[in-house]
């Protein structure tokens, strides 16, 4: 019989721990492949972690709420006849202890014990055995919210739990009806130096005026250590450029809706967009690349990443694999896709995985243009304005004219590291040209 370990997935090359919240083996109990043995949380998604063998149970080397690191065991399963080989390491890595018959000692590093905040006053389930995560039960705490009055909320998540966006959802519900608004408490103070009154923290620290305070979710503060990260890193340089998109636009309110009768998915700006960036990083490949050390390593596949608003505020990049293979219709369905799934929090870790090169719709939220952070590993973002009409003056072989056009602003911020202004503006004017040239009797 061997011995084989479940160590915690690899999710993505950013990714490098998760939050372990709920166990649903315990030790003893005999599991299936393809069951579920427990759910993990990371700052991207939540997901469930299968087994791939059958077996039984015998060790869990982790709790509830410990933040564990990619790679580390998590738990020890007994197998008669299944031997793990899984070249794949985005799966539960399985390594038998146990090879050709022979005991061999014990080779993985001891657990790695990793300090976790104890969240005070609260635990991780009711009387009635429902589960809530730590992130749920930290807004709890924040907002004056009791075990009894978390016990009422009605949830969404599997099997009834309690998610963010149902307590977030409950705070803001009970905040509008003022019979139920909660008193905040403050504790004022007079500042000796000053004379001013000042709100006083359970941190020690003084905030001067009327404040509210809020703590980051972990999504939150993963999002801004990766992003202090990326500036520390990679020398940004952004290169700005502008397109008359008006054949494309025209040509999308001409066929939009019978796109949509046919196809079943709605044709928005961003495959479009997606498709002209495709058609240049071809032409340019360097800037679908990476840096380790002092080697460039360049990407032969082009995997997109699309980021995306959060119903929480949050931002998150699920990510088009091999784009380059999908024709406008494959990108619209993949695009479509991976948006509901962020919306509806049904991403899999293997949507946020292996991108090589950023886009960004920042004219979804009417923002003309922006100086995107590059998402590390990667060497570059481009971001897309809002599409307005403007007067703008038309050469043709008449003479000038002015004309009204649609018009939209492009950015891109690379790593100078590799990427000089050169090829960083004429990739950018690369697909300014693409987009202006854009066929207005093309086929659907």
């Amino acid at each position: 019989m061997s011995i084989i370990n479940m160590t915690m997935p690899k999710m993505g090359e950013s990714i490098m721990e998760a939050t372990i919240l709920r166990w649903n083996k315990k030790p003893g109990d005999h599991v299936k492949t393809d069951e579920t043995v427990l759910e993990i949380a990371t700052d991207k998604v939540d997901s469930e972690v299968p087994s791939i063998v059958d077996g039984e149970i015998t060790e869990i080397l982790f709790k509830e709420n410990d933040v564990v690191p990619v790679g580390a065991v998590i738990a020890r399963i007994n197998t008669s006849d299944v031997q793990a080989e899984s070249e794949d390491e985005d799966l539960p890595l399985l390594v038998p202890d146990e090879e050709e018959g022979e005991l061999h000692e014990e080779r993985e590093e001891p657990p790695v014990h990793v300090h976790e905040e104890p969240v005070e006053g609260s635990t991780v389930s009711a009387g009635d055995n429902r589960f809530y995560s730590p992130l749920v039960l930290t807004i709890a705490r924040n907002e004056g919210i009791g075990m009894a009055e978390l016990e009422q909320i009605p949830g969404t998540g599997l099997e009834g739990r309690v998610t963010k966006r149902d307590i977030l959802n409950y705070v803001q519900n009970r905040k509008s009806m003022p019979a139920q608004k909660a008193a905040p408490v403050e504790v004022k103070q007079q500042a000796a130096e000053t004379g001013k009154e000042v709100l006083a923290t359970s941190g020690g620290l003084n905030y001067a005026g009327n404040v509210e305070v809020i703590e980051m979710d972990r999504m939150r503060k993963l999002i801004a250590d990766h992003m202090v990260m990326s500036k520390h890193t990679s020398p940004h340089v952004t290169s700005f450029s502008e397109a008359d998109v008006t054949n494309m636009v025209n040509w999308r309110n001409k066929i939009k809706k019978e796109f949509e009768k046919r196809e079943g998915e709605k044709l928005t700006f961003t495959p479009l967009i997606i498709e002209a960036v495709i058609k240049c990083i071809k032409k340019f490949p360097l800037v679908n690349s990476s840096v380790d050390g002092s080697r460039i390593i360049i990407k032969k596949d082009i995997n997109i990443g699309m980021a995306t608003a959060l119903p929480s505020g949050n931002l998150i990049v699920p990510v088009i694999r091999n784009a380059e293979m999908l024709n406008l219709v494959g990108l619209t369905k993949r695009v479509n896709h991976l948006a509901n799934a962020a919306r509806n929090n049904k991403l899999s870790p293997d949507d946020t995985r292996d991108g090589t090169f950023t886009f960004t719709n920042v004219g979804t939220f009417g923002s003309l243009m922006g100086t995107p952070i590059i998402n590390q590993p990667q060497v570059a973002i481009l971001a897309a304005g809002v599409i307005k009409k403007r007067p703008v003056v038309i050469e043709t072989a008449q003479g000038d004219s002015i004309a009204i056009r649609y018009m939209m602003y492009l950015s891109m911020s690379y790593d100078h590291r590799i990427v000089d202004g050169s090829l960083g503006a004429t990739f950018l004017t690369a697909v300014a040209h693409e987009l202006e040239q854009f066929n207005p009797d093309r086929e659907m």
